[in-house]
């Protein structure tokens, strides 16, 4: 193995570190934002969410402006698309989220600090996801995309702007600079946000780990002898990725996903033992348990269809500004939004108290 490689592997596997050691005490987590703003009236995780969107666009539109890592070559601005099979992966992944009970990034998040009913839910998202990608899935997956497919020559706001004139470094820092100064609007405007000092802190902890992986992947791991497409933080395909290779590790290689999964897990567990929140935790009844495997399988198929999840899309795919991950993420939030207004909710996560949705 070369040292690029190496090197992205560890950086890979750093960043999950500090995202797990991060999103555990803060409960950052989209699926949990939602909830607790649409049903509790408590807004302070999705203002979180938002700031750390604002953070991983400017910090990768400054990366992509200066010319140090090709967004182009990411699958989020692909020259084609199908938007009906993104729409629907994603309202699939959504309300899959909330069946579940929080998103795999979340999943993974409590299964370091001892939470087995995540164990099911990361493993049944990865047998899912490799269905809908790799298995029988897979030729459904594939006749849909061919048969709804698109080409954009605007893939993103850039694009858009670019079509008006202004191209370049200034088209991209200008759209950056618009979308994250209304995020950021959204976030400050709330007293009881701009006094969460550990809401804020996760919230710019977690949006720089965007642009540090696109710089691992498109710079750091740049190789022009064994080009690879620059990515960034997701955990739909990555997780898929890491039980194929725990199960054949001697025929696979290791990818940056799956260290940063690795790093999510190890990162995790550090910090509940240094807080004392590790704990063992199964399901209370039957009944919860199937909720979790269904919601999770609909996550799993779902992000597959959608190309990421809540961190996938929601994050990285956001962050390069990308048309299609907008459409993904809509499809996310009319996902989650039915759920929340369905009979699972009334199942048990409706009466469920913020602290207690955070550790299932």
């Amino acid at each position: 193995m070369t040292a690029i490689p190496n090197i992205v592997l560890i950086a890979g596997l750093v960043i999950g570190l500090v995202f797990g050691a991060v999103a555990l005490p803060s409960g950052f987590c989209l699926a949990s934002g939602l909830r607790n703003w649409w049903t509790e009236g408590d807004s302070r995780l999705i203002r979180s969410f938002a700031l750390a969107l604002a953070v991983a666009i400017v910090g990768t539109q400054m990366l992509a402006a200066g010319g140090l890592v090709d967004l182009g070559q990411s699958i989020y601005l692909a020259p084609s698309f199908s938007a009906a099979l993104i729409l629907c992966g994603g309202s699939l992944f959504g309300y899959g989220m909330v069946a579940a009970n929080g998103c795999v990034s979340r999943a993974l998040v409590l299964l370091g600090c001892g939470n087995l009913r995540s164990l099911v839910v990361v493993a049944t998202v990865a047998v899912s996801a490799e269905v809908t990608l790799k298995g029988l899935l897979a030729p459904v997956r594939i006749a849909l995309l061919q048969w709804s497919q698109t080409t954009l020559k605007m893939r993103s706001l850039p694009d858009l702007l670019a079509a008006h004139g202004l191209a370049g470094a200034p088209a991209r820092l200008l759209a950056a600079a618009a979308v994250a100064g209304l995020l950021s609007v959204f976030v400050f405007a709330h007293a009881p946000f701009r006094r969460a000092t550990g809401q804020i802190a996760a919230g710019i902890a977690i949006g720089l780990l965007i642009p540090a992986g696109w710089f691992a992947t498109g710079y750091l791991g740049a190789d022009p002898f064994n080009p690879a497409p620059a990515a960034s933080l997701t955990f739909v395909a990555p997780s898929a990725d890491s039980l194929q290779y725990a199960m054949f590790s001697t025929g696979s290689t290791l990818s940056f996903g799956v260290t940063v999964v690795a790093g999510v897990l190890l990162g995790s567990f550090i910090s509940a033992l240094a807080t004392r929140h590790f704990r063992v935790e199964g399901y209370e009844s039957a009944g919860h348990m199937l909720r979790s495997i269904g919601g999770a399988a609909l996550m799993g198929s779902g992000g597959a269809m959608a190309y990421g999840c809540t961190v996938g899309q929601g994050l990285t795919g956001l962050s390069t500004l990308a048309l299609p991950s907008v459409l993904a993420v809509t499809g996310i939030l009319i996902g989650a939004g039915a759920a929340l207004h369905s009979p699972i909710r009334i199942s048990g996560l409706a009466s469920a108290s913020p602290a207690a949705a955070r550790r299932a």
